[in-house]
């Protein structure tokens, strides 16, 4: 507790105040470095004890004012360059983004991979994604084990707040479909920005995603073709092992056969399934890792406070 009452104390303002903006909040309330300035969403005020400005536009809420030290950008829907720089035009210094970006901002941040790369001068930053995180750490700690030729990913993701609970008639024909009653097929941009973290991954890796019916708790079907035939379910196992020990906080290993609710309740980027990992052929090998939000909104959180620590130290 000594330690944690010791870090300079950061304030952040919350953009979005949905699941993932609500976990963080409520992380934030068990830590007594972490000061919720001010909270901006389009809903009704009620619930909130502190400040909730009703705006629906980053460059619309006057965080100067608020005298924030860090804005996370918790809604999803802002993700280009120039709609998260209007925080900073509204006065933050930082901008911390819950989504993967849809250009090149200044850094994508995972801890456990890269935190060692922030640099003072970054201001539009991103956590990635709850998917994303999961995805790079089961990576990092496997591709160490032998070389790749390649990677599959499919995210049997929870239903998020974006999909219909009916019918009803949007502009992509799968996602217009009742999330509450659907397997719904669906695209990730994970691939996209994985080799940016781990650049022996560059072109190795492609992603889908499966929007399932339930509303909390995710997995990872990763399906891996390694260029040597001696790999072996223990040795990959064993890496994760490994990885866990490392960082306990990141990564968990379970040894039971659990279900996706098994998930729920925990702050850990990735859950791994160690039963679950299964060898096809002489070079395949298939794993699989939980994930929630909550361990998403955790991250945001230590993200946010590296940077805090960074300008305390002078850097």
């Amino acid at each position: 507790m000594d330690q944690v009452r010791s870090r300079p104390t950061i304030k952040l303002g919350l953009m979005g105040f949905g699941q993932i903006g609500r976990m963080i909040y409520q992380l934030a309330q068990h830590q007594p470095d972490i000061e919720i300035t001010a909270i901006a969403d389009i809903g009704e005020p009620h619930i909130l004890c502190y400040l909730l400005q009703r705006t629906d536009s980053p460059g619309e809420v006057p965080w100067d004012t608020f005298g924030v030290d860090l804005v996370i950008e918790a809604t999803g829907q802002f993700r280009d360059r120039a709609s998260l720089e209007a925080h900073l035009h509204a006065g933050s210094p930082r901008v911390l983004a819950r989504t993967l970006p849809t250009e090149l901002i200044d850094r994508i941040i995972v801890p456990g991979i890269n935190e060692s790369s922030i640099n003072p001068h970054d201001r539009i930053i991103s956590a990635g994604s709850a998917t994303f995180g999961a995805a790079a750490l089961l990576l990092q700690a496997v591709t160490g084990v032998a070389p790749v030729d390649s990677v599959s990913i499919t995210s049997i993701h929870s239903y998020s707040s974006d999909q219909p609970v009916q019918d009803y008639a949007g502009s992509d024909y799968r996602r217009s479909r009742s999330a509450a009653e659907n397997i719904i097929p669906n695209t990730h941009e994970a691939g996209n920005w994985l080799p940016s973290l781990l650049p022996h991954l560059e072109g190795r890796v492609t992603t889908s995603a499966l929007n399932v019916p339930i509303q909390r708790g995710s997995l990872l079907d990763v399906s891996l073709a390694f260029s040597d035939d001696s790999i072996t379910v223990d040795a990959v196992n064993d890496a994760i092992r490994s990885a866990a020990r490392s960082r306990p906080e990141l990564v968990q290993v379970s040894e039971d056969p659990i279900v996706s609710s098994d998930v729920i309740g925990q702050s850990c980027t990735v859950l791994f399934d160690a039963p679950g990992t299964i060898k096809a052929g002489n070079r395949m090998i298939k794993l699989l890792g939980w994930y929630e939000n909550l361990g998403h909104a955790a991250r945001l959180l230590d993200v946010a406070r590296l940077y805090t620590e960074l300008e305390a130290a002078g850097v």
